[in-house]
C-alpha cells in the first residue's frame, strides 16, 4: 500500500464518529483514536503510557476477561449490548444540553486482528453511541409499562379496577383447586352512600370513595389484592388466611373507618362500611359461587343494622 494511501486510511480511522481502540493482552493500548480522547479526556499519547484495564476497572472485571480469552482463542467477534451493560466507559452523554441521559448509552464490538508478525495478540474495540436508541426504547418500555399499570387501575382511587380484580379473582381459584391453598375473600361498601350523594353531592362522594380506598390499601398486607369493584364497593383477596383472620382483618377496617371524619364545604361527614367474608372451600363449585357466599354474607351485615363484619357459612356438604 502507497504511503499516500495509508495517510488517508489512518485519517479517516483517527476521524470516524465511533469509538477504536486497539490492545493487547495486558491492556497495552497501541491505537485510541479522536472519539476516544474527545470523550474520555485522555490522549492517545496518555493512554499508550498507561494500562486499560487500570484505566477503566470494569474492563479488568473476570466476565470481560473471559469475553478477551473468546476472541483471542477462537478469533471470532464479541458483541456487548447496553442491555447487557449500560456502558464500558462512563462517558458523558454526546449532546449533554438535549440529551435525556447523563452518560452514553454503547456497544460494543471485539474483534482480534492479527500483530506485524502474524500473531493474534491484538484485540480491536469498536465503541458505538447509541444513547438514542437506548434512551428511546427505555421511554418506551416506560411508557409500555404506565399503559399497563392505568389499564388495571382504578383513576379514582389507584386500587385494582373490577377487570383486573375479577383476573385475579379467577387466578386465585384455579391457584386454590391445584395446589389447595387457603384464602378469604372480603366484600364491603360504604353504608347509605346514596344519601351522602344525595346531601352532600357526588364531589363529596368521591373524597369519601378515595378515604375508604386509602384505608383499605393502608390496613392490607402487601401480598393482598385490593380493588375497587364498582361505586362503593370494594373486594379484597386475602392470601393464607382462613375466616376468623379474615374477621380480625375485617372488624379492624371497619372500626377506623368508623372513626373518620371527612370536613365536606363547612360539613362534618361520618360513615360506615358493611362487610361480608367468605372462606375459600371446595364446596362452591367456581369463582363465582365463592364471590357470591361473600356477597351474600355482605347483605346479611346490610339486613343486621350495617356497621357490621358477616361470614359466610361453610357450604352445605364440605
Amino acid at each position: 500500500m502507497e504511503m499516500r494511501e495509508v495517510h488517508w486510511l489512518m485519517d479517516m480511522v483517527t476521524h470516524i464518529d465511533l469509538g477504536l481502540v486497539v490492545f493487547d493482552r495486558s491492556g497495552k493500548v497501541e491505537v485510541w483514536n479522536h472519539f476516544m480522547e474527545n470523550h474520555s479526556g485522555y490522549s492517545s499519547t496518555e493512554m499508550r503510557a498507561r494500562s486499560l484495564f487500570e484505566t477503566y476497572p470494569i474492563l479488568a472485571e473476570p466476565w470481560f476477561q473471559r469475553e478477551l480469552d473468546t476472541v483471542l482463542l477462537l478469533e471470532n467477534e464479541v458483541f456487548i449490548t447496553w442491555e447487557q451493560v449500560p456502558h464500558l466507559m462512563a462517558f458523558s452523554a454526546y449532546r449533554p444540553v438535549t440529551a435525556k441521559s447523563h452518560f452514553m448509552y454503547q456497544n460494543i464490538v471485539l474483534r482480534a486482528i492479527h500483530s506485524a508478525e502474524g500473531e493474534t495478540n491484538l484485540v480491536t474495540m469498536t465503541l458505538y453511541d447509541v444513547t438514542d436508541i437506548a434512551v428511546n426504547k427505555l421511554a418506551l418500555q416506560s411508557a409500555n409499562k404506565e399503559l399497563a399499570v392505568l389499564s388495571r387501575t382504578d383513576r379514582l382511587t389507584g386500587l385494582f379496577n373490577r377487570g383486573y380484580w375479577q383476573e385475579q379473582l379467577e387466578h386465585t381459584w384455579s391457584l386454590h383447586k391445584r395446589y389447595n391453598r387457603l384464602y378469604s375473600l372480603v366484600i364491603f361498601d360504604i353504608d347509605h352512600f346514596k344519601k351522602v350523594n344525595d346531601t352532600y353531592g357526588h364531589q363529596a362522594g368521591d373524597v369519601i370513595i378515595k378515604l375508604v380506598a386509602a384505608i383499605a390499601q393502608e390496613c392490607a398486607r402487601d401480598s393482598d389484592c385490593v380493588g375497587r369493584y364498582g361505586g362503593e364497593e370494594f373486594t379484597i383477596i386475602l392470601p393464607h388466611t382462613d375466616s376468623e383472620g379474615a374477621r380480625i382483618f375485617s372488624e379492624r377496617l371497619r372500626k377506623k373507618i368508623e372513626a373518620q371524619v371527612v370536613t365536606y364545604e363547612e360539613h362534618e361527614i361520618r360513615f360506615t362500611v358493611s362487610l361480608g367474608i367468605a372462606q375459600i372451600d371446595s364446596g362452591y363449585d367456581s369463582e363465582t359461587a365463592w364471590f357470591e357466599a361473600a356477597d351474600q354474607a355482605l347483605y346479611q351485615s346490610k339486613h343486621g343494622g350495617r356497621n357490621l363484619v358477616s361470614i359466610a357459612p361453610t357450604p352445605a356438604g364440605t
